[in-house]
This record gives C-alpha cells, structure tokens and sequence, in this order.
C-alpha cells in the first residue's frame, strides 16, 4: 500500500521560493488552498503615512492611508479586519504583517463570501505571520521590498541610518517597544537600538552631532562601538567607556554622540541607566507624567577615555517610559516655546491610551505641529516602551528605588 506524500506547509513553502517571488507564492498557495481570489502586500512606508503595494518596480498600485480604512485600521490596531465590498460574492480581509513587534505592513487577501468565517481569518492570520517573516528575511538578498517601502528617494544618510536600525518596534511578554523617527527620508544622526536575551533588554538612543552624511558616519561608529562592546559581554558602563574611545580616537573631541543607555532585569525591573549626553527620558505612571532626571556625564567621544557610571531605579508593570532626542524636546515653535516644556507632556498625557508604535509616531506628530513644518530643524527620534514585567513582579518588589 503506497503512502501518500506529505502536503507541504505553507511555511516551507515560502521559504523554498525566490525573495523576489514571495507574492506571487502567496497569491498561488492562498488560491490553491483557500479559494483567494485576490492578494496584495503592502509595506509601511517610512514616515508611517501611506501602505505601498509591493510590485516589480517601476509597475506599482497606488497607496493606501497607514491609518485609515480598513488597511489602515489593521495596521493600527494589530488585528484582522474583514471588508464587506460592494460584490455581495465578495470579502477581503486584511491582516496585520509583524514580526517579533516589528509592523512591517498588511496582507489584503480577497475572498469569496462564503468561506469567510473566524477559523478562516485564523488561518489567514497564521499565513500573514509567516510571510512576514520571509519578508524580513528576503531583504537581506532582495531590494524590492525596501524600494517598496519608499514614496521617494532616501537621502543617502538616511539610507545608511536605516540600515543600521534594528527594526522600529520590538515585543516580548515583559515589554513593547516602539519607535519612530523624523524626517524618514533624511535622518542623519539619531538613532536607536535594542538586544534582548533571557534575563535583560538593552536600549540605546544616540544622537550623532552635526547633520546629514557627516552625523550619520558619526552615529554608525557610535552604534556600532555600543555594539561591539554589549556582545563582549560588558556593563553598561564599560560599553559607554568603549565607545567613548572609539569615538574620539576617530574624531578627536570635534564631534560626538549623545547616548541614553539602558538595561532593564526583566525578573525585577531594574534599571541600570548611563546618561551619556542630551536624550530626555519620561516615565508615565498611571496619569503622572515624570521626567527621570540622571546624573548628565559627557557625550560618548567629547574627552579622551571618559570613566561612566551607571544609576538604577525602577519601573513597575503597567509603566510607560518614553526617550525623546534633542529635537524633540529642544525644538521651538514660532514664539519661541519649547516642544519639551510644556507640549511634550500634553502629547504624552493624550497618547497614553494608544500603543507604544502609535504613541512614538504621534509625538513626533505633535512635534511637526508645534513647529508648524514638516521641514523640522533637527532628526527627531522617540523611543516607547510599556513595561507589563513578569507575573510576580509587583509582589516581589513593591516599592520603587526611585
């Protein structure tokens, strides 16, 4: 009696087809196996405004509201969302595309009416999983996909600042992170990273000094020093003593990069923290909004071998902590006042119900309002993160260190 072969997974699947082709491989196998009629990718563009189709350039569909609609809506609230069309024999639902916190896009799938039921939208949901995943993968041998994200040509600062970025949001159980930065198409030399282990998660803004090309080769040494010494498995302050000497060895004191580093125990909600320049760090504790006010040490590379401590204090579950850069907090508006003094703080109260992707992007929202152009005089970078913790954590440590 013969066996009959395994039906492959749509997972190995996706994995086996060129990078290039991984939509025409959706479109086949949600067809094949599900009844699609219709399937499109669209990828977030990098100001966080529009959805981009993803197609062989320079043959592409128009773009859809990042926040409107039900793509729009999807991308937002991270979950399905079912369209009822004007074809009564048709619906399209529109699933989230995110990897490990990171939103890349959405998937639009059209179907028939009838087989449109929850066990489906699951399904689907599984499928958009999985091919966000082989999106992220197949951009290291493809560029279709980041030329797909683009509503115009990338300064070649930006180009090289967003290379260097892990991603623009991060989730575990313990935390959500979110981040955004501005202008998209020509950040220079802000910048923000994260690793995360068993035990900890490592968060760094940095702010390269001076604009354009110039800040960007800046930030990637920084960066890239901060790196180099957290996989040697160094503390935090050693890693901000490391890339302190990296930098001024190449610069020597002309420029620098102001850095907020920190590490957070993801059993205790310590953190340790080394104010190492100018990013500004808010917690928000139910309706109270404070600004964690560290011990100011010198940017990474203004002096030769600078010696960096760290301080602690504490968060507990439910807190949001929000790190803004210099042009955030340090931007004027026409008369003169300060984003940082007082619209900050009305921005973080508004945003607190949303989540830390949205919250990061409307500060920066609130900005361009606040100085009245998108044509900001400085990169504005956000860092969210809402602290959830581990089960336990508020009984174990009650109160806070600081």
């Amino acid at each position: 009696m013969n066996t009959p072969e395994p039906v492959a997974s749509a997972e190995s699947l996706l994995r086996a087809a060129p990078p290039h082709l991984l939509v025409a491989t959706a479109h086949r196998l949600l067809a094949d196996r599900l009844r699609a009629q219709e399937v499109t990718l669209l990828l977030a563009d990098y100001s966080l405004s529009v959805l981009q189709p993803v197609a062989h350039l320079p043959h592409t569909g128009d773009p859809v509201p990042a926040h409107d609609g039900p793509a729009g809506r999807a991308f937002v609230s991270q979950m399905p969302v079912v369209e009822v069309t004007r074809d009564p024999a048709r619906q399209t639902v529109y699933l989230p595309l995110t990897v490990r916190g990171d939103r890349l896009g959405v998937l639009c799938v059209g179907m028939p009416t009838n087989a449109v039921d929850p066990a489906m939208v699951l399904q689907l949901g599984d499928f958009a999983t999985a091919l966000a995943h082989e999106v992220a993968t197949a951009g290291r041998d493809t560029d279709l996909y980041l030329q797909a994200r683009r509503t115009r040509r990338l300064t070649l600062a930006a180009e090289m600042q967003w290379q260097l970025l892990p991603g623009r949001g991060c989730a575990r159980q313990e935390y959500v992170v979110g981040a955004h930065l501005e202008p998209a198409y020509a950040i220079g030399g802000d910048n923000f990273d994260w690793s995360t282990s068993a035990d900890h998660l490592t968060l760094t803004v940095t702010d390269g000094m001076g604009q354009g090309i110039d800040a960007s080769l800046l930030t990637s040494l920084a960066v890239g020093a901060l790196r180099n010494a957290r996989r040697a498995g160094l503390s935090l302050a050693d890693q901000a003593c490391l890339a302190d000497q990296a930098v001024h060895a190449q610069y020597a004191g002309k420029v620098y990069a102001s850095t907020l580093l920190l590490h957070f125990a993801l059993d205790t909600g310590t953190v340790h923290a080394v104010d190492a320049g100018s990013p500004q760090l808010y917690r928000q504790r139910g309706s109270t909004i404070e600004q964690i006010t560290l011990d100011a040490q010198l940017p990474l590379g203004m002096f030769e071998e600078t010696l960096y401590e760290e301080q602690t204090f504490r968060i507990e579950p439910g807190d949001r902590l929000v790190v803004v850069s210099t042009g955030v907090h340090d931007t004027r508006s026409a008369d003169g006042g300060l984003f940082g003094e007082r619209a900050l703080r009305q921005t973080l109260s508004a945003t607190r119900p949303a989540p830390p992707h949205e919250a990061a992007r409307s500060v920066v929202a609130g900005l361009i309002t606040h100085f009245g152009s998108k044509d900001l005089p400085a990169d504005a970078a956000v860092v969210c993160l809402d602290w959830k913790g581990r089960e336990g954590e508020a009984a174990r440590h009650p109160l806070p260190e600081r």
